[in-house]
């Protein structure tokens, strides 16, 4: 029960270089296979085709691919969409056909197999839209980090800034290292999730910096080390509390969901447990390798008025 008590003294920072050691290595192996392998990216970035099959009841989804496959179709991505009797099969584009003729060869080859599909829609993405929102969504993650930067740098200082946003970048390039070597489909979604671990693992860091900041001006005594593992030792609570109860919701997503969100509900994950370890190990060690002290926070003077004339009396 200590652990919900706030008596809790474990010497976190002891562990830093090993750490920051580990830290490296999942880095450096995610940078690697993103530079060889990089992304299975989806249709929203790829472009193709999108089909949305209805059936009157359960539709087998191996019998599906096969029949796809068998034409020529091996790509084809084919996933429940809601129920067990709605279906959505996504198509990469292929060379010598238009989009318009996949589809019409996909529902003359699902009907053959099944007279009681009725095709609900036919949508197609092109390849300049998926480079647009490639170009876009990593746009949007750029923007996001020199924003936190600034309201950090604002709120708190420098030092502290750039450990958060060190952080986040941690994250979100172990996060994109995972899907590559796994070889998981990324998609606007899996994009959605990762901009939320970006919200995420600042929140969380942005409580450890506050808790820092309020020992730095109470406690009289101690090094800086000394107090920013006792703000990590006043603070875990919280922060394993909302970690856990945010990692059952996403087990729900990701078992429950359905296929369609388990991108998301993945991403998520990943970031929630990675996200939990840099606020701890990433964001407050690169704060005191760069030497933050309490003269750092401290509020500036301001001379009163009149205290020019008091001196020269």
């Amino acid at each position: 029960m200590k652990l919900f008590t706030g008596s809790l003294n474990l010497d976190f920072l002891k562990l830093r270089k090993v750490m920051m050691i580990f830290s490296l290595v999942l880095i450096i192996t995610a940078v690697g296979s993103l530079s060889t392998k990089f992304l299975s990216l989806g249709l929203d970035f790829t472009g193709g085709t999108l089909i949305e099959v209805g059936y009157d009841s359960t539709a087998d989804l191996g019998v599906i691919r096969s029949e796809l496959s068998a034409v020529g179709f091996d790509g084809a991505v084919v996933q429940y969409f809601g129920s067990s009797k709605d279906v959505t099969v996504r198509l990469a584009p292929i060379d010598g056909m238009k989009n318009e003729d996949i589809g019409n060869k996909v529902e003359e080859i699902l009907k053959l197999a099944d007279a009681s599909v009725t095709i609900r829609r036919i949508e197609f993405v092109g390849p300049s839209v998926g480079d647009e929102l490639t170009q876009q969504g990593g746009m949007a993650m750029l923007v996001a980090l020199i924003c936190i930067m600034i309201y950090v740098a604002i709120r708190f200082e420098w030092k502290f800034a750039v450990g958060s946003v060190a952080a986040l970048a941690h994250d979100v390039t172990i996060t994109l290292g995972l899907f590559s070597l796994l070889g998981l489909e990324f998609d606007l979604t899996v994009l959605a999730a990762l901009l939320a671990v970006i919200g995420y693992s600042l929140n969380d860091t942005i409580v450890i910096f506050d808790r820092i900041r309020e020992n730095f001006l109470r406690m009289r005594k101690g090094t800086s080390e000394d107090i920013v593992n006792r703000s990590l030792n006043q603070t875990i609570s919280r922060t394993v509390i909302t970690s856990l109860t945010t990692i059952l919701v996403l087990l729900a997503l990701y078992l429950k969901g359905g296929e369609l969100i388990h991108g998301f509900a993945t991403a998520l994950l990943m970031g929630v447990f990675i996200g939990t370890y840099s606020s701890i190990y990433v964001a407050s060690t690169i704060a005191l390798a760069l030497g933050v002290s309490k003269e750092d926070l401290m509020p500036p003077e301001v001379e009163k008025e009149g205290a020019d004339q008091d001196a020269l009396v």
